[in-house]
């Protein structure tokens, strides 16, 4: 006898859509849950994002005033209103063993792990400790196709900054697998976004590079509409719509990004070196040509947040990492209304 309570069109969490070259995952569905007298699900998954702001920020403009639930959002944290009834803001902590070292590489490689790195200006670098988020991966990542995932906006700076005397590798790494295994941002998003809905072969190569995602699943996706009820089909129609979107908005800076990523740190040095023998030659009156990065900065950074919320979305990772820049990086700020220069040369 068949069970009363079995329906056609429930489906598995973890069911993706598939199509040559490319595996979407799915945000929570009604047909998702579990039939009655079944066991219940744990609940939501817990997830984890940290994110670095290199430069911190003015604790005046982001403290929020009042405590426990009675509290009033901070003129940064304003945009957030509509959530702040699942927000706990959290001040006052500060990390004391990165208070031994300068003022960016303790800070920056030890955020995570609140350990004293290594002073070192060679190869031999170390956290003397495991980050927070990869201990986070240990425990929620194993079921996820990404145990995690390290974004950023800057390429890996190297060489030694002799102000300090230290490599300048710690200023552009928050995660640690291993106290001496930093693990490296990925600052295209273009190969962020393949990393977690294309598929690739053995060499790494995508197998659809030129297809959208959307459109390699479409079929499968079709499919299952006819199996959803009203609710889950305008939901997974939105989901779909929102990969779309940020495919088409990683298509538009495609230009603008690949052949500045494409430069090696040796090479960027050499730029930085070359374009300050020009400033001095010229006066300061020409622009600048040291900079790799040729996509807007505030899009860029939009971008990879984004990302990391489709991520969350799919369940294709649950533990992410993202620097807004690196840290003693001369960003140079104006794509700030009315800024121009890096931060040291303007405060």
């Amino acid at each position: 006898m068949a069970n009363i309570h079995t329906h056609r069109w429930q489906i598995s969490r973890r069911q993706t859509l598939r199509g040559f070259g490319a595996t979407l995952a799915l945000p929570f569905l009604e047909a998702m849950r579990p039939l009655y007298g079944q066991k219940a699900s744990s609940g939501d998954p817990v997830r984890m994002a940290c994110l670095f702001m290199p430069n911190g920020v003015r604790p005046d403009k982001w403290t929020p005033s009042g405590s426990g639930k009675n509290f009033e959002l901070s003129p940064i944290l304003s945009p957030l209103e509509a959530v702040k009834e699942h927000l706990t803001v959290i001040s006052g902590l500060t990390n004391k063993p990165s208070h031994k070292g300068d003022g960016h590489y303790f800070k920056t490689a030890g955020w995570l792990t609140c350990s004293t790195i290594a002073s070192t200006t060679g190869s031999d670098v170390s956290a003397n400790g495991i980050s927070i988020d990869q201990i986070a991966a240990e425990a929620i990542g194993r079921n996820t196709k990404l145990p995690s995932m390290e974004l950023g906006t800057e390429p890996i700076t190297s060489g030694i900054d002799r102000n300090v005397n230290l490599t300048r590798l710690y200023g552009s790494h928050i995660s640690w697998k291993k106290p001496d295994v930093p693990l490296p941002c990925e600052i295209n998003p273009q190969s962020a976004f393949d990393r977690l809905f294309r598929n690739t072969d053995k060499s790494g190569k995508s197998k659809s590079e030129d297809r959208s995602v959307i459109d390699i699943v479409l079929d499968d996706a079709n499919s299952l509409k006819k199996t959803l009820g009203t609710e889950d089909k305008h939901k997974l129609e939105q989901y779909l719509e929102s990969v779309r979107e940020v495919e088409r908005r990683i298509e538009n800076e495609a230009k603008q990004i690949g052949a500045g990523q494409n430069i090696s740190a040796a090479a960027a040095k050499q730029l930085n070196e070359l374009n300050k023998r020009i400033g001095t030659a010229m006066g300061g009156d020409k622009k600048g040509l040291g900079s790799v990065q040729r996509i807007d900065h505030t899009e860029h950074a939009r971008l990879m947040l984004d990302l990391i919320a489709l991520a969350f979305w799919t369940d294709s990772t649950r533990v992410s990492t993202f620097m807004f820049g690196n840290a003693v990086s001369g960003k140079n700020f104006s794509f700030l209304d009315g800024v121009s220069g890096g931060h040291h040369s303007i405060s």
